[in-house]
């Protein structure tokens, strides 16, 4: 019998970190850090930078480290680091760099055997601990959780102490229902009434007051209608309105780990394409309660960016993923116990519990015996410290961090033999592809394709790009002998004759032994687009061994629709997240429907993100469907009732 559920809270312990720092090395710290300088005390206490991180997860252990090369066409990539028993015992990896800016250098093989070849690549470093944190925090706020009161069946000193209407329902008499469909029971010695949950199935509107708006209110959230207007069509207060809101998403996350989760834990897909995209939104930066007037003229930043990462199917446009880059869960006095306790603010940034949160990992300390740091640049930090507490709760987190996380926990949800990633050239999503699946790109079992777009175009010119490359590509047919008018299969003839010269990487010879590298040579996409006109194509990773007619088949599929047309869907869709308004001076841009609390904005996208996957049905040429139906996890298409009440 299913339960009624709650959100999972950070209580819940979904996840366990062990701690990497043993008490003993808190102890070494403590003695150093009043000894040595910032500089020596972070050379000494490096050992996290290379050291896996396990944690707990379902039962399982898991286990990450992502210090290694991020190069696909490198010797090293993915490797982790090893010391070579020959002379002098060269390491694979050696840290470089000064201050936050610190890199890992791959050094030279100590034998070259086959076509790779060490590169001296950079790679900037990471905190695996950070790292393990944050998908913590991606499956605890993805999760519900049984509501499990805690029942006094009995007043004190009753004669049947101890016992339950669940294991011995021969001590109580059933009293009837409550309002809320609740079963009343009445022990027989005490007399004490006490009413117990009903199930999930009973009652699904439990506790809602007004829960007949909840249709309506889902329909008015995903047409964008502000707030107010929300709440003056519904007659409700601002207070419901979070508290409707916060329900729905409940009720969302409920339905896809009985219609996305479950189901995708039996499939198992030969090939699966992801479209990866980043969103920027502005967070309006409010003052606590409390904290305004003029004895608080120092302020913020009235807009904060805020990223948003979505990961989508290429063919059937479901949406995997939509996560919001902030923690509103952390606060600042979390990260001064963790500096104090293990002196975080004199350690390298790979080194931190809370290296994910880029400007406030370590809380300002003091400055020690041997500090490099001046007072006066103590008073400063602690200032902008203090007055970032003014602020509302949370704080941002470097999108690599959540970038990463989001790939590790698609991993997990998706079993596939082979992997095609289509992004653009954001270096935060290139570099988590390459840390994460980095075993399956060493074995080949995962290329890496860019796709970039110019969006200056106006419409004018995107359409008139799309008619030019039609007529160039039926052209281009004729004067080549080709009979058929299929722009699609033009396309793959034209691209596997360009394939024949063309080549994404490029051959370097040293006199000694040849490799490969990334050539950045990317190619115009025969097929250009309505709205966007002309794309470019690139490779990151080696093609080499493919046929052209195989290289002509992948390029051919390259597109970051999936994506764009999510995006599209949050800016049209959710007040909270639209694009900014021009002031009516015309003089800059105003948020003033933007969210005050990212918790809102996760929950609006997790309901927007399941409302798309299963309700929003679109047509192609040889089918009408829901993402969902198309992908294979959906037998029907869904309505907002059937997600809220799943009956």
């Amino acid at each position: 019998m299913s339960k009624l559920k709650r959100l999972a809270t950070k209580e819940d312990n979904l996840v366990f970190i062990p701690s990497p720092v043993s008490s003993e090395e808190i102890s070494e710290r403590a003695k150093d850090y009043n000894v040595l300088t910032p500089k020596q005390f972070g050379t000494k206490h490096k050992g996290l930078l290379f050291m896996p991180i396990d944690f707990n997860w379902n039962g399982k252990i898991h286990q990450i480290q992502y210090n290694y090369c991020s190069n696909p066409y490198c010797k090293w990539h993915g490797l982790p680091q090893e010391k070579f028993l020959t002379k002098g015992k060269p390491s694979r990896y050696k840290l470089s760099g000064s201050g936050k800016d610190k890199t890992i250098h791959c050094n030279p093989a100590p034998i070259n055997s086959n076509k790779l070849a060490t590169l001296g690549c950079h790679t900037v470093t990471l905190s695996n601990w950070s790292i393990s944190q944050e998908i913590e925090r991606l499956i605890q706020i993805n999760s519900v959780q049984d509501l499990e009161p805690d029942y006094q069946f009995h007043k004190e000193g009753c004669n049947s102490e101890g016992s339950t209407p669940f294991n011995e329902p021969k001590r109580f008499y059933k009293q009837g229902k409550s309002t809320g469909k609740s079963q009343r029971w009445q022990c027989k010695s005490c007399k004490k009434f006490t009413n117990v949950l009903p199930s999930g199935r009973k009652s699904i509107t439990y506790h809602q007051q007004r829960s007949d708006v909840l249709p309506l209110f889902t329909k008015l959230l995903l047409s964008r209608v502000p707030i107010t207007r929300a709440c003056e069509i519904l007659e409700i207060g601002r207070g419901t309105y979070y508290n409707k809101l916060e329900f729905v998403y409940r009720r969302c996350l409920e339905f896809l780990e009985r219609h996305e989760t479950k189901p995708l834990q039996t499939m198992h897909f030969k090939e699966m394409w992801l479209n990866t995209d980043k969103m920027t939104y502005f967070l309006n930066n409010v003052r606590k309660k409390g904290m305004g007037g003029s004895e608080y003229d120092d302020v913020e930043e009235s807009q904060f960016p805020t990223s948003v990462v979505v990961t989508a199917d290429v063919f059937s446009r479901y949406v995997f993923r939509s996560d919001v880059a902030y923690d509103w869960d952390i606060s600042l006095g979390d990260i001064a116990l963790d500096t104090v306790l293990m002196k975080e603010d004199h350690l390298n940034e790979f080194a931190k519990k809370h290296a994910r949160i880029p400007k406030y990992s370590h809380y300002p300390m003091p400055p020690s015996k041997n500090d490099t740091q001046t007072e006066v640049e103590y008073r400063k930090d602690l200032e902008k410290i203090e007055r970032r507490a003014r602020y509302m709760d949370g704080l941002h987190v470097n999108s690599t961090y959540t970038t990463i996380a989001h790939f590790w926990l698609i991993k997990q949800l998706i079993k596939a033999s082979e992997w095609r990633f289509v992004t653009d050239e954001d270096n935060s999503l290139v570099t988590s592809l390459f840390r994460v699946f980095a075993k399956e790109f060493r074995l080949s079992d995962a290329h890496h394709f860019l796709c970039q777009t110019d969006k200056t175009k106006s419409r004018k010119q995107a359409r008139e790009e799309f008619v030019q490359a039609r007529v160039d590509l039926v052209n281009w047919g004729l004067n080549s002998g080709y009979d058929t008018k299929s722009l699609r299969k033009l396309a793959f003839l034209k691209l596997e004759e360009l394939f024949h010269t063309h080549q994404f990487h490029k051959e370097i010879n040293t006199g000694v032994s040849s490799h490969f590298e990334y050539a950045d040579n990317p190619i115009e996409h025969p097929l250009a687009t309505i709205d966007r006109g002309f794309r470019w194509v690139d490779c990151t990773t080696n093609l080499s061994s493919i046929e052209p007619k195989d290289i002509a088949n992948l390029i051919l599929e390259v597109n970051d629709n999936a994506t764009n047309t999510f995006i599209q869907h949050i800016r049209r869709r959710l007040s909270i997240l639209e694009r900014p308004l021009t002031t009516a001076r015309g003089d800059g841009k105003s948020y003033i429907y933007s969210n005050f609390n990212p918790k809102y904005a996760q929950m609006a996208l997790t309901i927007l993100r399941t409302y798309y996957n299963f309700c929003f049905a679109y047509k192609t040429k040889d089918r009408i469907g829901t993402p969902a139906q198309r992908l294979g996890i959906a037998e029907k298409e869904f309505n907002i009732k059937d997600i809220i009440y799943m009956q």
